[in-house]
């Protein structure tokens, strides 16, 4: 199947400009065009799209997102630069999760401590503390079980 610039935009919530962007770049290489210069994607296209904004996600540059895709060009000699470079990004990704898995858990616990003062009508309250230290010990509990 066939899909227009607009259709593709709309399709994934990348604009435009920036698969304009991606093709002048080089990292939609086997993008077909009309006649009249028009670009025209398909299936490929689609999943190559796909990968980039996956790998944009995960923080990757787009200088590291096109040498990839030259590698997958290249073909079978490069499977090991193309397994290494997805290894390197998972252990990145995965620190950024315990990063982020962090950040939530102070936000969430601040959450609660806001949620029992609005109750009180006041943060100076002495067992505010401790009854969020207990709300936190019984979800921890009710987790491991």
């Amino acid at each position: 199947m066939a899909y227009s610039i607009g259709e593709v935009s709309e399709m994934l919530n990348i604009s435009i400009s920036t698969l304009r962007y991606y093709d002048k770049e080089g990292l939609l290489p086997l993008v077909n065009r009309t006649s009249g210069n028009i670009r025209v994607f398909d299936e490929a296209d689609i999943e190559c799209l796909k990968m980039i904004e996956c790998l944009k996600t995960t923080g990757m540059q787009l200088k590291d997102i096109k040498l990839f895709f030259e590698w997958c060009e290249e073909g079978d000699s490069t499977i090991e630069k193309r397994y290494n470079l997805f290894l390197e990004q998972k252990e990145k990704t995965e620190r950024q999760i315990s990063l982020l898995q962090s950040a939530l858990d102070r936000i969430n616990y601040k959450c609660e401590y806001y949620r029992l003062a609005k109750e009180r009508g006041t943060t100076n309250d002495p067992g505010l503390r401790e009854e969020l230290a207990m709300n936190f010990l019984s979800q921890e509990n009710a987790n491991s079980e």
